[in-house]
């Protein structure tokens, strides 16, 4: 989907590049519609800019939302962490230090204070993007709207 949408963007780019040449090369003899040919073409090009850019905020947007309510599960089990990950798992020994063991309680209590913190930190990451979300959102959706009645009164 996303590949096909990155192909289909320099198309309709070169596309209206063409348009533009065809319209300035057609309206040779008159000026001033060549001249109104290229603010024509310029406030398309602005309006499909403007709008694929507050498309794609709307999409992050809804994502960011969704990472909110039901972020991402920590990825590591009980069983790897205390395998693995633990504070108590037996390290290779340097001669004369002590290895502490820790019990099962107090490895199940970090492990699920771990995968809080994990939780945590994902929903947090998942505020920022829908913050900037927003950005791409409120930013372009003024300029779209400002041409889109530009357009509107021009053809009146």
């Amino acid at each position: 989907m996303l590949s096909s949408v990155i192909i289909l963007i320099p198309i309709i780019i070169i596309v209206l590049i063409v348009l533009l040449i065809a319209g300035i090369r057609g309206n040779l003899n008159s000026e001033k519609g060549g001249e109104e040919m290229i603010k024509n073409v310029y406030v398309y090009i602005v309006l499909f800019a403007t709008l694929m850019m507050t498309i794609g905020g709307s999409v992050a947007a809804f994502m960011a939302v969704a990472d909110i309510v039901a972020p991402t599960p920590y990825y590591q089990s009980f069983e790897e962490y205390k395998r693995w990950g633990g504070p108590g798992v037996e390290k290779p020994r340097v001669e004369g230090e002590e290895v502490e063991q820790v019990s099962e309680e107090e490895l199940r209590k970090n492990y699920d204070a771990m995968v809080a913190s994990s939780k945590a930190n994902a929903v947090e990451r998942a505020k920022n993007n829908l913050i900037k979300s927003f950005g791409w959102i409120v930013i372009p959706l003024p300029i779209f709207i400002y041409f889109q009645r530009q357009l509107g009164r021009k053809r009146e």
